[in-house]
């Protein structure tokens, strides 16, 4: 019983005299730049092309996760991308990790956001990108295939389908609905749209689980305020809960 009591007490001074995780890195970390790039405005976001940065910062038990993405500014040009280093830049932002996602295509048609982007825009080895959400993950919960992470918009954001396309869809064993919002080149650089419809017989679903493509009757608007919930597949392709729509 002593035992274990000086084991409580040592146990607690640990954690009494742990450094606090400074919260410069969740705020400054990577560096805000002036944006001088403008992709224009696309009639059609479906299968344009964009690329993202997620770094990843300590908070606690938890792990704070900054995505910054190209759409907007540039398409993710090919050579500027190969040249980026995710050890060297998780060095120079002192973050947990920084991870390289791309290059992805669009599934949606178009965007919605309710105000201007106030994200800031930082400068990856010349290219500019734009924090479009943080995220907050316990364990390792931002990294397997379909476990929901919780994404805090900095905007509240609209995403459109048309009627007459494609949508893919993941169905959760409590029946929760998780369009495809976006598809990855990360782990095949060979998939492309059309293999989208038969990518089912592809992935390594857990038990419970199943993936669905169909055609859109009418147009779909999936609307977040503040939240949305997402999930990724093997691939990486990423999915968003259906929660409320139009």
């Amino acid at each position: 019983m002593a035992r274990s009591l000086r084991l409580l007490v040592l146990l607690i001074l640990i954690l009494i005299l742990m450094p606090a995780v400074s919260s410069a890195s969740e705020d400054d970390a990577v560096a805000e730049v002036a944006p001088t790039e403008s992709a224009g405005t696309q009639d059609d976001l479906r299968g344009h092309r964009y690329c993202e940065v997620i770094a990843a910062f300590r908070s606690g038990f938890k792990a704070r996760l900054e995505v910054y993405n190209t759409f907007g500014l540039n398409d993710c040009p090919g050579d500027l991308w190969e040249e980026l280093d995710g050890d060297a830049l998780a060095e120079e932002f002192d973050a947990k990790t920084v991870k390289l996602n791309g290059p992805r295509y669009w599934v949606v048609n178009s965007m919605e956001r309710g105000e201007e982007r106030e994200g800031k825009t930082a400068d990856f080895g010349g290219i500019e990108m734009a924090l479009g959400a943080v995220m907050t993950v316990k364990g390792r919960g931002g990294q397997e295939p379909y476990s929901e992470n919780t994404v805090e918009r900095t905007t509240p954001t609209t995403l459109i389908y048309l009627a007459g396309n494609e949508v893919y869809e993941l169905t959760s064993p409590e029946g929760e609905v998780y369009r495809m919002q976006s598809y990855s080149q990360v782990v095949d650089p060979k998939l492309v749209i059309d293999d989208l419809k038969s990518l089912g017989a592809r992935l390594e679903l857990p038990e419970g689980w199943s993936y669905e493509a169909r055609v859109l009757a009418d147009d779909s608007r999936l609307v977040t305020e503040e939240e949305a919930y997402v999930v990724t597949d093997e691939f990486k392709n990423a999915y968003q809960r259906v929660t409320s729509h139009d």
